[in-house]
């Protein structure tokens, strides 16, 4: 009996030591588990910074010309000379046309030849009338024949003023057959050759002369920004940039101008102007341009690389590079998204490492290998 309770008792012995064997063998994995490290994730890496951010609006705008003037010719004639190239600049006073001035040359001089006659028909005149003045005390001469001199005297100066009239008529005419640029600008295509004939009349247009320095640029915004735009172009001029139709290029900038009295009912937007000096000339009249009104401007805002920023369930997060190359997912708030760039208010500082691409593989305390980005890439 004792023999078999010595048995039982080594028995149980030995399977008390396998289960403290398998007990210390089991704990023993999660620790080296723990130890092993997981896949490490490369991502494209950047850094906060502190930067001045624009706050704008957007619109698409038409050039405009600053002035345009059609040239047409106020006198009829024949075109015998042309003083200009074909999209050439001009001052103001330079020629243009030339229309046959013969004919009004003329004119002028005869003008002026009826003014001498008509002249001298008054000297004569006025003579005997100082003559009749001296008769007509001594009975010589009748009180009617004076008044009727008199009378002569006064028709001859009516007509000499008319005649002054028409002098002054036919130099303006003989002026209007030089045709001059009234403006500065550029001119267009020459719509009418030399030889031909035109008439004052036919409301023919020999060429197109525009101002494009400086020049207009035509654009509209919604209604809803109209209390924005006003409020802030009442401290300041607001400035007013020009891109390129895809956005890309920025071509000119300028100042907001005018902010159009009354809204389109239509479309629900108000006209704005501004105005570019366009000493490049890289605007250009009819063209299209993609605007940009400056509101105000962000000092010292902290961004990132707009990608940086993830949209989830609760609202915008990022992920943080800790300095032991662990991640961290942090909710943070934006003021905006623009040109491919965050404004972060909230749940960010400058100089703190992010990840810009790559976060499709993270979750919160994911390794990575942080890589910079590539050239031309935000961060």
């Amino acid at each position: 009996m004792v023999r078999r309770l010595t048995g039982g008792a080594a028995i149980v012995a030995l399977a008390a030591m396998a289960v403290v064997w398998r007990l210390s063998l089991g704990s023993g994995v999660p620790q080296a588990a723990a130890q092993t490290a997981g896949p490490v994730i490369p991502v494209t890496a950047g850094t906060a910074v502190t930067e001045d951010v624009p706050v704008f609006l957007h619109g698409i705008g038409t050039v405009q010309a600053y002035n345009s003037v059609s040239i047409k010719s106020r006198v009829d004639g024949q075109i015998v000379k042309i003083d200009f190239k074909e999209g050439q600049d001009v001052k103001e006073g330079d020629p243009l046309f030339r229309i046959d001035p013969r004919s009004y040359q003329a004119a002028l001089e005869q003008a002026q030849a009826t003014k001498q006659k008509d002249e001298a028909q008054l000297a004569g005149a006025q003579a005997d009338l100082e003559r009749y003045a001296q008769l007509v005390p001594s009975g010589h001469q009748t009180r009617q024949s004076y008044d009727q001199q008199k009378a002569l005297v006064a028709q001859l100066q009516a007509t000499i003023k008319a005649d002054e009239a028409q002098i002054d008529t036919a130099k303006i005419n003989l002026g209007y057959s030089d045709i001059r640029s009234p403006i500065d600008g550029r001119l267009g295509a020459r719509l009418v050759d030399k030889g031909n004939l035109v008439h004052a009349n036919d409301n023919t247009v020999l060429v197109m002369i525009t101002e494009v320095k400086p020049i207009f640029v035509s654009f509209t915004l919604p209604q809803e920004t109209l209390d924005d735009v006003m409020e802030n172009h009442r401290k300041t001029p607001l400035d007013v940039r020009a891109y390129s139709g895809d956005g890309k290029k920025q071509l000119a900038e300028g100042k907001l101008t005018l902010i159009d009295n009354m809204i389109d009912q239509a479309t629900g937007t108000i006209r704005l102007k501004a105005r570019f000096d366009n000493q490049d000339e890289r605007l250009w009249p009819g063209e299209f341009v993609n605007v940009r009104l400056i509101l105000a401007t962000r000092r010292g805002a902290t961004t990132v690389p707009a990608q940086t920023v993830q949209d989830g369930p609760n609202g915008h997060y990022a992920y943080i590079i800790k300095p032991d190359d662990t991640v961290e997912r942090r909710a943070v708030e934006i003021a905006s998204i623009q040109d491919g760039i965050a404004v972060v208010t909230k749940g960010l500082s400058p100089g703190e490492r992010i990840v810009v691409d790559g976060q499709y593989r993270l979750t919160n305390g994911s390794r990575v290998k942080p890589l910079a980005p590539q050239t031309g890439a935000t961060g």
